[in-house]
């Protein structure tokens, strides 16, 4: 169902985002080729209408960001401020992620019952019961939007759906963090379709100088306290891969040699 749910989510942003920048670059090709004086060709663009192109590429990308905010929570990619967080022993860290997620889910879910009380008295009431068949009595039925005419309350549902799969995942993510102490991560240099470059031998990404890397409860922050015992193990970590370097290096010297 969860597998089911992702490939919905990354399906329909990658549809809307595709069929938006398609949508917008007929658009202003015919804007363009329209204005040029072609026997035959000039006269047949003249007579399509491109006029609901921008407010539906619009409409697209309210919905496309909406998804995409909840796929964001999922997958790790949204920006967030956490250089004091990182800097507190693992305890008050655990809790303070926590309450940031829980607090993403109340935000997330206050506006998406919100907005479902909007949709449904702007218009959603009355073409339900329209549909059903059932009396619609002094239901509001809406207004529809400039150029293609749709209901506006169609549009706005983008708000209650997407703010609760969004919810959800913050809902999703604190579970997963409570069990495991890890939060999603995502490489923002990964290129899907591209070999990820194999790093060298024993090197923490999670330890490397710059502390711009996000930190949960599994990886050490570097400049954190260590025992004696994860001092010593990471002190011949060290030493196994220099020595190993040291191996490769003169086995490649050998090699040339001969």
């Amino acid at each position: 169902m969860n597998k089911a749910l992702n490939h919905l989510e990354e399906l329909l942003v990658t549809f809307l985002m595709g069929a938006a920048t398609l949508i917008i670059f007929v658009s202003v090709a015919h804007r363009y080729l329209a204005g040029v004086d072609i026997p035959v060709l000039q006269d047949w663009l003249l007579t399509l209408n491109f006029g609901w192109a921008q407010e539906l590429c619009i409409i697209m990308f309210v919905w496309m960001a909406k998804f995409g905010a909840a796929y964001g929570v999922r997958t790790g990619i949204h920006v967030g401020v956490d250089v004091l967080i990182n800097r507190l022993d693992d305890g008050m860290r655990g809790k303070f992620i926590v309450f940031g997620l829980l607090a993403g889910a109340l935000f997330t879910g206050t506006v998406a019952t919100l907005g479902a009380n909007f949709v449904w008295e702007n218009g959603a009431h009355y073409a339900i019961f329209q549909w059903l068949g059932l009396d619609t009595g002094d239901n509001f039925e809406g207004p529809t939007t400039p150029d293609l005419e749709w209901p506006t309350w169609m549009v706005y549902s983008a708000i209650p759906l997407g703010s609760s799969l969004m919810c959800f995942r913050f809902l999703q993510v604190t579970w997963s963090f409570i069990k495991t102490g890890e939060l999603p991560h995502h490489d923002h240099g990964h290129v899907d379709g591209l070999e990820d470059e194999k790093p060298p031998v024993d090197v923490n990404l999670y330890g490397m100088d710059d502390n711009l890397h996000m930190h949960d409860l599994k990886h050490t922050m570097t400049g954190d306290r260590r025992s004696g015992d994860e001092r010593r193990h990471g002190e011949g970590a060290a030493d196994g891969a220099e020595r190993r370097q040291g191996e490769r290096r003169s086995k490649e010297e050998n090699g040339g040699q001969q």
